[in-house]
C-alpha cells in the first residue's frame, strides 16, 4: 500500500517569491536614485573646476607631446605643453552647462507655448502648432547649424541656435499632456464651476504636464552634449584657445596616430558626460513610472 507523501508548502513558497521580489525592487529603485542624483554630481563637480583643475587650461605649463602619466601630466599635454586634464575638465564643466541651459530654456519656452496651446484650444492652438510644425520640419542640425553660421562662432551663439531647434519638442510634448488632461472630469468639473483660463492651466493641466516634460528634459541631457560637441567639432563653437571638447579634438587630429591622446581625451569626455546624461534620464523615468518606490 503506497503512503502518501505530505504536500510541499505553499505559503512559504509564495513568500519567499514574494520577499526576492521585493528585494529586487529595491535594489532597482537605489539603482535608479543614484543613476538620477548623478546629474546633481556632474553639476557639483563642474563649479568645482577651477578648483579640481591642476593648471591653467589656456597656458602652457611644461614639456609638450607628454604622454599620459609622464611628468606630472594625468592625461598627458598638448602640443604647446598646456595640461590636457585642465583642459577636459573645464570643457566638461562648459558642455554640461551649456546643455542645461539648453534644456532649461527648451522647457519654459516650449512648454508654456504647449500650455497656451493645450489650455486655449481653437485658432490659438491651430496657430502655435503650425508654427511649432513648421520649426519641426526642419532639419535641425542644419538649422543650428544655419544660425550658428549667421550669427558668427561663439559660445553663446552657439546656445541660442541649439535652443531654437530645441524648444520645439516640449512645446509638442507639454501641448500633448495639456489636450489630455483637459478631458478628464475633474478639469471639466473645473470649468463648469467657472474656473478662469489661467487658475485652470496653472492649477490643475501644468502639474499634470510636468513629470513627463522632466522625463523628456532629462533624456535630452546626453543628446544635447553630443550636439554641441559636434557643433564645437565643426568650429561652430568658441574660438581658439578655449578649452571645448569637440573642437579640441577636431583642432589635434593630425596627432592622433603618433600623439593619440590629445584628440582622444576630449572625445572620452563627452563620451563620459554622454553616458551620464543617459543613465540619469532612464533613471528619472524609472523612478517615474514607479512612483519614487
Amino acid at each position: 500500500m503506497a503512503i502518501a507523501t505530505p504536500a510541499a508548502p505553499v505559503v512559504p513558497l509564495v513568500r519567499g517569491r514574494e520577499r526576492r521580489r521585493l528585494s529586487l525592487q529595491s535594489r532597482s529603485t537605489v539603482l535608479n536614485w543614484v543613476g538620477f542624483s548623478s546629474i546633481f554630481v556632474v553639476t557639483l563637480i563642474a563649479i568645482a573646476v577651477p578648483l579640481l583643475a591642476p593648471h591653467d587650461p589656456l597656458l602652457p605649463v611644461g614639456m609638450p607631446l607628454q604622454a599620459p602619466g609622464k611628468n606630472g601630466f594625468l592625461l598627458g599635454s598638448d602640443s604647446i605643453g598646456r595640461d590636457i586634464l585642465s583642459r577636459v575638465l573645464y570643457g566638461v564643466r562648459s558642455s554640461w552647462f551649456a546643455a542645461l541651459v539648453v534644456v532649461a530654456v527648451g522647457l519654459l519656452f516650449g512648454g508654456l507655448v504647449g500650455l497656451i496651446a493645450g489650455a486655449t484650444g481653437g485658432w490659438v492652438d491651430s496657430v502655435l502648432m503650425r508654427i511649432t510644425d513648421g520649426f519641426l520640419s526642419l532639419p535641425a542640425p542644419v538649422l543650428a547649424i544655419a544660425v550658428v553660421a549667421a550669427l558668427g562662432p561663439g559660445f553663446v551663439h552657439t546656445l541660442i541656435a541649439v535652443s531654437i531647434v530645441w524648444w520645439p519638442f516640449y512645446a509638442r510634448l507639454v501641448r500633448g499632456e495639456v489636450a489630455r488632461l483637459a478631458a478628464r472630469p475633474h478639469v471639466e468639473a473645473a470649468k463648469l464651476a467657472g474656473v478662469s483660463r489661467f487658475r485652470l492651466a496653472r492649477r490643475h493641466l501644468l502639474p499634470g504636464a510636468v513629470p513627463n516634460a522632466l522625463v523628456a528634459a532629462s533624456l535630452d541631457i546626453g543628446t544635447l552634449i553630443l550636439t554641441l560637441a559636434a557643433l564645437s567639432f565643426l568650429g561652430l563653437g568658441q574660438s581658439a584657445p578655449a578649452p571645448e571638447l569637440g573642437a579640441d579634438s577636431a583642432r589635434n587630429l593630425s596627432y592622433f596616430l603618433q600623439q593619440w591622446w590629445i584628440p582622444v581625451m576630449p572625445g572620452l569626455g563627452v563620451l563620459v558626460l554622454a553616458l551620464i546624461g543617459n543613465i540619469a534620464g532612464d533613471s528619472l523615468r524609472n523612478l517615474m513610472k514607479s512612483g519614487g518606490r
